[in-house]
């Protein structure tokens, strides 16, 4: 199989990804160059961080006064999830050269994982080829971005479009979990935790404390739960 088949495959695959990326990756540049991030850092940042709701929290944050160890820590919770969608591909990295894994691992987004899983699953699929699909959704993912932020000098972003577009983030990023009662349980928590604690003055970390309270309570629930019900079914 050659390297131009290879190509011609993932940008096949990768095609609707990047047209998306350009949808979401200009307002994201806007949005970077509205706390004075140029071009260079638009294309720093997208290419070496490469997280599509990180980037859109950290200057809506900013925004919002956060301190910065709490713009670090939530941005991290958020992109945990990347760790297991790596982690699920795996078993298809089990014959491949290490260094090919580990920089097809450390690309992979919720719409490559999607993407990849598919055609991997259809047994049709090599990690090259995955790995190709990644870096192609990167590109239109930082050449968006860096327009974005050239057109960013032009254009002013209203803070309330700005507050909203982390919202819509986070938003996305519920409807793309499975509705089991212990994410029910999470949700919930933590909108209450932030609402809570922006009643008490605590307006920047609200968001971190929300989604931490919201994790333990769930692990907690989650916990408890499956205990019941090993139990009743002793009992059966």
């Amino acid at each position: 199989m050659t390297l131009r088949e290879d190509i011609e495959k993932a940008f096949g695959a990768a095609f609707p990804i990047m047209l998306g990326y350009v949808a979401i990756g200009l307002p994201c540049g806007i949005l970077c160059s509205s706390i004075g991030l140029g071009p260079l850092q638009a294309f720093l940042l997208s290419a070496l961080f490469y997280s599509g709701a990180g980037q859109f929290m950290i200057p809506n944050m900013w925004l919002a006064a956060s301190p910065v160890s709490a713009i670090i820590a939530s941005v991290a919770f958020v992109n945990t999830r990347q760790m297991l969608y790596s982690a699920s591909f795996a078993p298809f990295c089990q014959n491949e050269r290490k260094r090919l894994s580990f920089f097809f691992a450390a690309t992979v987004t919720d719409e490559s994982y999607g993407v990849n899983m598919a055609h991997f699953q259809l047994g049709e699929w090599t990690v090259r080829r995955a790995l190709l699909v990644n870096l192609l959704s990167q590109s239109s993912w930082t050449l968006s971005n860096v327009v974005g932020a050239f057109v960013g000098n032009a254009i002013s972003v209203p803070l309330a479009i700005a507050s909203f577009a982390m919202t819509s983030i986070f938003i996305c990023l519920l409807c793309s979990q499975k509705m089991s009662l212990d994410n029910i349980v999470a949700v919930v928590v933590s909108m209450v935790g932030v609402v809570a604690c922006k009643a008490v003055g605590l307006s920047g970390p609200a968001i971190l404390i929300g989604a931490v309270i919201g994790v333990i309570v769930a692990f907690a629930f989650s916990r408890v739960h499956a205990s019941l019900k090993a139990r009743k079914g002793r009992a059966a």
